[in-house]
């Protein structure tokens, strides 16, 4: 069974998460090539770069001597000499890729027009990957995503590269089906993607393959987690990354109400088991009339009155950075008393990585 077949089999099954919803839609989307694409060979790839020389008038015989130097070099990629040649013909275009590259500046938030508006198949295709894997590099998949998608993979000379850092950045984004069929693309329609490539793309097809279809599920708060750290450790703290905080937040809230109501009373569900995996005690906070004091060791599992709510839950995030550190303890011992102590790890790293994000 090829790849494609294994991919949409799992999506019609439902096997993978939004499948059941989705899983006509992505057969529909599917994308079936009838010739294998490969990388351009470097005359080729030549002969495009300076067929765009000259039609941007850069073919004057000081820019060919250096193109012939250029593409004399060894042990350098086809697509790093055709983007050196577009250096050479456009000066923007260096300024651009200098500027990406440069880690002492902020990451950029938005596709520059040189490549969105740029006519040229060759100049915009191989300048737009290059771009978007130097933003894949500092974990940039937004704008990385939105670089790619300006280009058609036949149009770039590497396209084992524009596959696998568009199924990175989807990967990333939690775009599932499409990075399911961007890695298939990679292992299925590109002859000759690199053995390291391949082996990710696998990688990121069996992760995905694990992904639940409950959104309460603690893996999918937890990769919704991870997005926000990315976000804020690029300084982006806007209103998209407010809003998935809202939603972690949402659906950290769904899941404590669940498991309190699970556990009202003397906390009887499962047999007398509390759903944190142990036996409900008296005085030991198993009960929400406690027959001796709490031991100050020990942190409270009594449902109680206050439920969690999302308000609350977004106070805590805004105000995390700024409250006392016996404030943070109490208010975590609140949020984690009925989760299971994996699921307590993951909520408290969530909160400390805010904390060190609202760090003046």
């Amino acid at each position: 069974m090829t790849t494609r077949k294994w991919w949409s089999a799992l999506a019609a099954a439902g096997l993978i998460v939004g499948a059941a919803s989705t899983a006509g839609a992505a057969e529909k989307k599917e994308i079936y090539s009838f010739a294998q694409l490969r990388s351009a060979t470097p005359e080729t790839a030549r002969a495009q770069a300076e067929a765009w020389l000259k039609a941007v008038g850069k073919d004057d015989a000081a820019t060919q001597q250096q193109v012939q130097a250029v593409w004399a070099q060894k042990d350098v990629t086809t697509l790093q000499m055709a983007v050196e040649t577009i250096r050479l013909g456009s000066p923007e275009a260096a300024q651009l890729l200098d500027e990406v590259t440069n880690l002492d500046k902020p990451a950029p938030k938005a596709v520059p027009e040189l490549i969105k508006a740029a006519k040229d198949p060759f100049f915009r295709a191989n300048l737009a990957l290059t771009y978007a894997k130097a933003l894949s590099t500092r974990r940039v998949y937004e704008e990385a995503l939105e670089s790619l998608q300006t280009a058609q993979p036949e149009q770039v000379v590497d396209p084992a590269s524009y596959f696998f850092h568009k199924a990175v950045a989807e990967h990333a984004l939690l775009k599932r089906d499409p990075a399911g069929q961007s890695v298939v693309r990679l292992l299925e329609d590109v002859a000759d993607a690199p053995d390291r490539y391949k082996m990710v793309g696998m990688l990121m097809l069996f992760d995905m393959q694990g992904w639940k279809k409950d959104e309460k599920d603690l893996s999918n708060i937890s990769r919704l987690m991870d997005n926000v750290e990315r976000r804020l450790d690029l300084a982006r703290g806007g209103s998209k990354t407010q809003d998935i905080q809202k939603k972690i937040v949402f659906r950290l809230d769904e899941l404590i109400k669940e498991l309190e109501n699970q556990c009202k009373g003397n906390c009887q569900c499962n047999g007398g088991q509390c759903p944190n995996g142990g036996q409900a005690k008296p005085g030991n906070g198993g009960s929400n009339n406690p027959s001796a004091p709490m031991q100050d060791s020990n942190i409270a599992t009594n449902s109680g009155p206050g439920n969690v709510d999302e308000k609350k839950l977004r106070q805590l995030a805004s105000n995390w950075g700024s409250m006392p550190e016996k404030e943070r303890a109490k208010a975590m011992a609140d949020l984690t008393r009925d989760l299971p102590p994996k699921y307590r790890e993951v909520i408290e790293n969530y909160f400390k990585s805010i904390a060190v994000a609202q760090k003046p």
